[in-house]
């Protein structure tokens, strides 16, 4: 699977993979959720969903060495794999549909061996042949940046803003998450990063808060408070089971402005702060 020649239609054997590391080793209680690496009766995690083989790039060649009749015969089959100019083709393109707009700032992100430099050369072969745009559509990171037309029609679309949109709260590590990567963290009192369980609310394009890792840290980028709805929806939507903050911007939360913010949402008092539960 990681050489690239089968590939599975479930996410189930990646989550397993990954959750071994993560699993102790003593047994739970009776009655605890499974580990993600631990057998079942229809066999390892691993090895769930159904596998399937991913056609070659290029013709397979194969030679054999016909020995004397009622001898073995040794077959040798080679695989070749596709050149450097063809996988770089498939990560211009698989960036282009994750990202709508591939920045030199977005791919340093990524970290793509080979950097922009990698994938330049396919990018501007594909705007030469019609595929993709190339402009200035995000303000101070180049000129060299090349988009689909449709995420271009997008952008062209939300130009004017809306002050009325709900905001979207999502994973700090989402590749559709611009800050940290793309676009540098606003100033604030706190140290956000691009962390894995950490959380970040974007309104009407614009960043307003970042939630640490563990629910108990939360940083703020405006003195508005529409984040804090976003909140409850991780909650409520069973991506977090508690949100418990303590410190809003460095300040003890029950003496930070937004606190009642929180509360009129459906945040409780607690010895520690305020929480909310599933």
């Amino acid at each position: 699977m990681w050489a690239g020649y089968v590939t599975n239609d479930s996410l189930a054997p990646l989550r397993a993979q990954l959750g071994r590391g993560l699993t102790r080793k003593k047994s739970g209680p009776r009655g605890a959720r499974p580990r993600p690496g631990g057998l079942r009766r229809v066999g390892p995690p691993a090895g769930a969903g159904r596998w399937s083989l991913v056609r070659p790039a290029a013709p397979i060649a194969a030679s054999a060495a016909i020995a004397e009749p009622g001898t073995a015969v040794a077959v040798a089959v080679a695989v070749a794999g596709p050149s450097p100019t063809e996988r770089n083709h498939a990560l211009a393109n698989q960036l282009l549909e994750r990202h709508g707009v591939v920045t030199r700032e977005g791919v340093r992100a990524e970290g793509i061996y080979g950097g922009y430099a990698a994938v330049y050369p396919i990018l501007r072969a594909l705007e030469e042949s019609g595929r993709v745009r190339r402009g200035y559509f995000v303000a101070g990171l180049g000129a060299a940046q090349f988009a689909l037309p449709g995420a271009v029609d997008r952008l062209r679309s939300f130009r004017t803003g809306d002050p009325d949109s709900e905001p979207r709260v999502m994973a700090a590590t989402d590749p559709a998450q611009p800050y940290g990567a793309a676009l540098a963290w606003p100033e604030s009192r706190g140290r956000p990063s691009r962390a894995a369980g950490a959380y970040v609310v974007i309104v009407d394009g614009s960043l307003h808060a970042y939630l640490e890792r563990g629910g108990r840290t939360l940083t703020t980028f405006t003195d508005s408070d529409a984040w804090a709805p976003a909140l409850v929806r991780l909650v409520k939507d069973g991506h977090l089971r508690k949100i418990e903050i303590t410190q809003i911007d460095g300040v003890a939360v029950r003496e930070h402005r937004s606190a009642e913010a929180l509360r009129a949402t459906g945040f409780r008092d607690t010895p520690r702060g305020l929480v909310i539960r599933d």
